[in-house]
């Protein structure tokens, strides 16, 4: 940690825009030990002992004493900032003009830019936040529905931080009691940790890091939004379903079979998750070079999807439904009927159905709606939702959307494991206490509570934005 303290060279006051200029207001972020007494140094009034927490209106100025721009000024001092340093926020006009002015200023009077990152990664190195924390900054910003919103908040308040502080502290305690007695191996008759507490604790924990890590599939579905492929013959309706599940005309409708060649994909937001639509190439036998290949991604589309909408326009035969429900095994499956204004008979809407072909049964649901005359649209988008089957989204829900917080514990899992099979056949406690350390220092890598190499910190931080 000392070695990338030096290396970002902390002690260097930094200056950055924090807002998109064009807009009313813009504001400079100046954070670092000479922060407030280089804003002082081109402010029209002092500000060298004004105390925290305070605004302050005034005027930019330039080299000549002459007015860039009427700004208020903000001050925040050490501990208690963004950065944990001394800093101030100028807020200006938001012309570009004006703010690129300001900022030429700031560095003529000895800021440096900021990278991108550089004040939350100063936040984390003087322990204003921890590492899962600064990764919930990013997730924050990026976030663009409801779900992802709450997650990278419940992130960054430091609920799954405070989880892993438990976990952590419960195997300190295992391992403790562990070289207590090693420190009395002199004495075989005394035993401070009984083993089958023990196992019994190992396992309790192994559940709560596996059922983390279980959640990171939940966590990228929410994150980056659910996928649903749209599959069926040509000609049934899947171009105008998709039109009217994404309110436009985003997919070319025609009455000629196999308009669609090409994967068509767009998102909409359902109850605040954010779900993927693609609309593919019908299926059916072709000889059209094009077309084949738009079926082969059709396929490979298939592979990827969580919900599969399979639209029909008739009745579906039972060898075609056993074809589409083996491909569909793993997947949430919607049978679309679609059309049914052209029916004389609607078919009812079924929840759910159940089919069993070759001693297998799959589960399936069935909606009937009119893509033309928009009807059943929304109760097709309540029942998406609702076999999507996602847990209730709340800003203290612990779900693990990062993959390096995966991989961590995944790798923890796999150290627990050992850790109570040695148990089991009573290996000495000096062996187990190393499988133990080893967890615990893997769950300190996603909170960054230990020596965490410097590329990781490069590529976490390289991906914020300048004044973040």
């Amino acid at each position: 940690m000392q070695a990338y303290n030096n290396l970002l060279n902390s002690s260097e006051t930094i200056c950055a825009l924090a807002t998109q200029p064009g807009g009313a207001i813009g504001i400079i972020r100046v954070s670092g030990s000479k922060a407030i007494e280089i804003v002082d140094s081109i402010f029209s009034r002092s500000i060298l002992n004004a105390p925290a927490n305070t605004l302050h209106y005034g005027e930019i100025l330039d080299k000549d004493h002459q007015t860039i721009d009427e700004v208020v000024v903000s001050i925040w001092r050490a501990p208690h900032s963004y950065t944990g340093e001394d800093s101030v926020e100028i807020s200006c006009h938001g012309s570009a003009y004006i703010l690129e002015q300001v900022l030429h200023r700031l560095i003529e009077s000895n800021c440096r830019q900021a990278k991108p990152g550089e004040y939350t990664q100063r936040a984390y190195l003087n322990g204003k936040m921890d590492l899962s924390q600064t990764e919930a900054v990013a997730d924050l910003i990026a976030s663009t529905n409801k779900a992802s919103y709450k997650l990278a908040l419940s992130q960054l308040k430091g609920h799954f931080s405070s989880e892993l502080s438990t976990l952590r502290n419960q195997l300190l305690k295992i391992n403790s009691l562990l070289e207590l007695e090693l420190d009395f191996s002199d004495h075989e008759e005394l035993e401070f940790a009984d083993r089958t507490e023990l196992i019994a604790l190992s396992e309790e924990i192994d559940r709560k890091v596996t059922t983390l890590a279980r959640s990171f599939k939940t966590g990228q579905a929410l994150k980056n939004g659910i996928p649903v492929a749209i599959i069926g013959k040509t000609n049934v309706g899947k171009s105008t379903l998709l039109n009217r599940l994404l309110r436009d005309n985003r997919a070319i409708v025609s009455d000629i079979h196999g308009t669609t060649r090409d994967i068509i994909e767009d998102t909409i937001s359902i109850n605040g998750v954010d779900f993927h639509f693609i609309d593919t190439a019908g299926i059916r036998k072709t000889t059209d070079y094009v077309e084949q290949l738009g079926i082969e991604r059709t396929l490979a589309t298939l592979e990827k999807a969580q919900i599969v909408l399979w639209v029909v326009d008739k009745e579906p035969t039972e060898s075609e439904k056993k074809e589409i429900l083996a491909q569909c095994a793993d997947k949430h499956l919607i049978l679309v009927h679609n059309k049914v204004d052209n029916l004389t008979e609607q078919p009812a809407n079924q929840q759910n159905r159940t089919s069993t072909s070759n001693k297998s049964t799959y589960t399936y649901h069935e909606i009937a709606i009119s893509g033309k005359y928009n009807l059943g649209i929304n109760q097709l988008e309540a029942l998406i939702y609702k076999v999507a089957d996602l847990p209730e989204i709340t800003e203290n829900t612990t779900i693990v959307t990062n993959a390096r917080h995966y991989d961590a514990l995944t790798r923890a899992h796999a150290s627990l494991l050992r850790v109570q099979e040695a148990m089991a056949i009573n290996l000495s406690g000096d062996l187990i206490s190393e499988d133990l350390k080893d967890t615990i220092a893997i769950l300190a890598e996603i909170t960054g509570d230990q020596i965490t190499p410097q590329e990781t910190l490069h590529n976490i931080f390289k991906h914020f934005c300048i004044g973040k």
